[in-house]
């Protein structure tokens, strides 16, 4: 997958949304030479690494508005595509990009206003904000599992759910976190790796 036609063959989208994420894509292959937004190696698969990895994770959430919060947003994955694909499928959704790398942080706050999509970026890091109260948490290769849970016990709302993306080495992960917290979980097999999941949690509580 390498165009926008293909995303739009596996991802029903409009014609707008696409255009958005076509001005994304331009964007980040014009900012990550100088940044680091993404790795390289990956920039020929923006459709399918980065923005239908993105998407899958959208469609996992609940479809119950509220506030969504992406930690350690990075390039805009997987909250920017949720932001813009919410524009149109859940306009109420309340998004907040959390960013401590100053330089990100403006890409972000530049992919928003060139596409006309309403996020709140928050360039501090993770650990220095006080609970964001999110009702959906992402985060997409910021940290392990066990760690993860730790940043949804305080910015998680009690009946909220977390979508974390995890690669090959999640089983062992799991077993870390599973030392430290109770929770629910659901694993989904990505739609881009079979290899990986986006794992669905709620119910976390300190063991």
């Amino acid at each position: 997958m390498k165009t926008a036609q293909d995303f739009a063959s596996a991802r029903n989208v409009s014609r707008e949304t696409l255009e958005k994420l076509a001005i994304y894509e331009k964007m980040l292959r014009k900012w990550t030479p100088a940044i680091n937004l993404v790795a390289r190696s990956t920039l020929e698969q923006l459709w399918s690494r980065h923005f239908l990895d993105s998407a899958q994770v959208y469609d996992l959430a609940p479809k119950n508005g509220g506030h969504w919060v992406d930690l350690g947003s990075g390039g805009g994955f997987p909250g920017m595509v949720a932001a813009i694909l919410a524009t149109e499928e859940q306009p109420e959704i309340r998004f907040s990009l959390v960013e401590s790398d100053g330089r990100k942080a403006a890409f972000l706050s530049a992919v928003a206003q060139a596409t006309d999509i309403k996020v709140a970026v928050i360039p501090e890091r993770v650990e220095s904000l006080a609970g964001l109260g999110a009702d959906i948490l992402t985060a997409r290769a910021l940290a392990p599992l066990d760690q993860l849970l730790l940043y949804a016990d305080k910015h998680l709302k009690p009946a909220g759910t977390a979508l974390f993306p995890k690669g090959v080495n999640y089983a062992s992960e799991m077993r870390q976190a599973l030392e430290k917290w109770q929770f629910s979980c659901i694993e989904n097999i990505s739609k881009t790796n079979p290899a990986a999941v986006v794992l669905t949690i709620g119910g976390i509580k300190r063991v």
